[in-house]
């Protein structure tokens, strides 16, 4: 394994910059520091082209390789997500977060530092032919980054034929990798429900029109949809998560709250689910005479790996870690809006082991550094590989 041999080197310096990011975590699209950080490595490691700005704050690294591309693909996208997560850091790292609320609680510091240690190389190396586009993202924490980087042209300003994306696996052996073709990761979408009943007197329940008895009726109807309208063998989760309600034992109240999420693996079912929530909204508010309002809102769609590429990408991930260390994985119903990049270019989504970590989004959640050499190393032998010289 030279590649992994050779990106060892650069071990120490990869991981110097995921602990600076990690410490200075920033959310959503407010990822300055971040994104100057980014931006001013690649034009020391000599990029061709830096572009900043796309979606707002994305940045954009061109590396040419030494011969023009010959085949059907000349210019390979990788992409890394750059935000962090608006939750207290818990783990007492000597390099844990310096900003109170905000902390790398996914992986998207070892994400972009594994991305940046890729390009260092490929940039001094340039083994390859045609083009490498290292695309560093902001807010794929709920804020669909991905897309406002298509929005602004990314795909076509770069003119990216292929798109392949990464995110680290914790449980997940180090030097492991998982994957699947077709869909990955679930489409997500979100139920928000107002209630408006008549309040009153606890002591005089049919003077009223109970809010939180009609929020009730409506999460019962709702859990129902999955185990009832859609097929057993088909993926599906709604799950409400909040419910806000009075603030007295002895009071009635007049209004509630509902919130909730939708996971769906196909657009069939996606369509069924919320076809049956509205349904089931406008029953419950005809049974029981309460004004309900909903708001269903699309979010990310489904994560959806496409077959050629996918087959490649495990063929370059086997090169890396060895035959029995990668493996088909089910698909997962958390959500990635990198989704939106393999909706509009033909690519692959991958999962690199992070060891027996907490998992992703929880306050004691690290970024294993011994996954760095197995991360960067498929990153390059996937330029490599699909763009021999």
């Amino acid at each position: 394994m030279p590649i992994v041999n050779r990106v060892a080197d650069l071990q120490p310096d990869i991981q110097a910059w995921r602990r600076d990011l990690h410490a200075h975590p920033e959310v959503l699209y407010e990822v300055h520091r971040t994104a100057a950080f980014v931006a001013e490595r690649l034009r020391e490691f000599g990029c061709d082209e830096v572009a900043t700005g796309l979606g707002k704050t994305g940045v954009v690294g061109v590396i040419k390789g030494r011969k023009p591309a010959g085949g059907d693909v000349k210019v390979i996208g990788l992409r890394a997500d750059m935000d962090a997560l608006p939750i207290e850091e818990q783990t007492g790292l000597p390099y844990a977060s310096k900003t109170p609320g905000q902390m790398h609680a996914c992986g998207h510091d070892g994400h972009t530092a594994m991305l940046l240690g890729a390009a260092r190389y490929l940039a001094e190396t340039r083994n390859f032919a045609g083009q490498a586009v290292v695309v560093f993202q902001p807010a794929e924490e709920g804020g669909a980054g991905a897309a406002a980087m298509i929005k602004d042209g990314l795909m076509e300003r770069f003119a990216i034929d292929q798109i392949y994306g990464m995110h680290n696996g914790p449980g997940m052996p180090i030097g492991s990798f998982a994957i699947r073709t077709g869909p990955i990761m679930a489409a997500t979408d979100s139920i928000d429900i107002n209630i408006e009943g008549i309040g009153g007197h606890a002591a005089r329940p049919h003077k009223s029109l109970d809010s939180v008895l009609v929020g009730a009726e409506l999460i019962t109807a709702l859990q129902q949809i999955v185990s009832r309208n859609v097929d057993p063998l088909d993926a599906a989760v709604i799950s409400m998560c909040e419910f806000h309600a009075g603030n007295a034992r002895n009071v009635i109240p007049q209004t509630a709250v509902l919130r909730g999420t939708v996971r769906t693996l196909t657009a069939e079912v996606r369509e069924l689910v919320e076809k049956r929530v509205r349904a089931v909204v406008a029953g419950v508010a005809q049974m029981t005479g309460a004004k309900i309002d909903l708001t269903y809102e699309r979010g990310y769609p489904v994560t959806n790996n496409h077959a050629v590429q996918t087959q490649f990408a495990t063929r370059v991930a086997k090169e890396i870690a060895g035959d029995t260390n990668v493996h088909e994985m089910p698909p997962l119903m958390g959500a990635e809006d990198f989704a939106y990049m393999l909706e509009k270019r033909p690519g692959a989504f991958i999962f690199c082991g992070n060891g027996d970590s907490a998992g992703l989004h929880h306050p004691a959640y690290n970024f294993s550094d011994e996954a760095i050499v197995f991360g960067t190393s498929y990153w390059i032998k996937l330029v490599e590989n699909t763009l021999p010289a």
